[in-house]
């Protein structure tokens, strides 16, 4: 049995596609409210900050994947991110099921430094400095022995469906709708972006690759890197519609936050927009070479017809 802690998310669903594609039959999706996405999966309805539903989601499993999300609310995070990974980790050993913890790169620094898997912890802020706690909970129990797991890192997202990211609401969905889109502080820098299905793809891989356990690996994107200015026009020609674009600079963005929850959120990210953002994943690529990486005219040529 392989199961998906948090399935009803864009990252939950396609891993649940990859896996029944390549590797499993008997999946298990799990979340508040679980949906099929394959004819056979298993529902398991469970709230991850409940010990006792967490360990009953978990029991019976080989592989389990911790892909859920919350929203861009800092006090939950805060509250409850180390909560749900510690009550994961608890009922992984309890069950001796290995642990593939889906993670993002808030804890690195927002620098234009290349980003390694062994890049230091370096948070701008609360949310960074929760998601560092809890992946340093999880490298502690793999050290400790107390469970054999992985940590697979992804950058910002773009896809498909309800993928959930700054460049999906505020330049892709707008730019479809023949809007203008939304750039935060700068639009000549370099992005690392990943498309949300290879994210999926690759961590099915890992989690059924019994040697890339033990390690944090980070997720196949393309290296072709744009600026916002470039992929704004590539997605535009792509859609059919005009790359029309609005800077927002960094008064406006704390204006917004006198009014938006959401820009207060999002306030301890804008460091990285001002410079290059460049994820490395060289380690997942060379030991994977076969993996083919969607590059940036295929998916934004898929996002056009869904």
């Amino acid at each position: 049995m392989q199961t998906i802690l948090g399935a009803s998310g864009q990252i939950g669903q396609e891993l649940a596609r990859a896996l029944k594609r390549d590797f499993a039959n008997d999946i298990r999706l799990v979340s508040r409210n679980p949906r099929k996405v394959n004819d056979t999966d298993h529902l398991q309805q469970a709230n991850l900050l409940d010990p006792a539903q967490t360990m009953s989601a978990v029991e019976g499993s080989d592989i389990v994947y911790l892909t859920a999300g919350l929203p861009m609310d800092t006090k939950l995070w805060v509250e409850q991110w180390p909560v749900m990974m510690r009550n994961v980790i608890d009922a992984c050993a309890a069950h001796g099921a290995k642990l593939v913890f889906f993670d993002n790169t808030y804890m690195y620094p927002q620098t234009a430094e290349p980003q390694t898997e062994s890049m230091r912890f370096e948070p701008n802020g609360e949310k960074g400095r929760v998601r560092a706690a809890i992946a340093n909970d999880l490298l502690g129990a793999m050290a400790q022995g107390r469970v054999t797991a992985m940590i697979s890192r992804a950058p910002e997202f773009y896809g498909p469906g309800k993928t959930q990211s700054i460049t999906n609401s505020a330049i892709l969905e707008p730019l479809r709708d023949g809007k203008a889109a939304r750039v935060f502080l700068r639009d000549d820098t370099l992005r690392s972006l990943i498309f949300t299905p290879d994210a999926s793809r690759a961590m099915a891989l890992l989690g059924n690759t019994q040697d890339a356990y033990g390690q944090t690996w980070h997720l196949p994107c393309d290296d072709n890197r744009l600026t916002y200015r470039g992929f704004i026009t590539l997605a535009a020609r792509t859609f059919g519609t005009k790359p029309r674009y609005t800077v927002l600079k960094r008064w406006q963005l704390r204006l917004a936050g006198l009014f938006s929850a959401a820009a207060r959120d999002a306030a301890e990210l804008l460091p990285r927009y001002a410079q290059d953002n460049i994820f490395v994943s060289d380690k997942f690529k060379m030991r994977f070479p076969d993996f083919r990486v969607t590059s940036f005219d295929e998916g934004l040529a898929q996002l056009k017809n869904a």
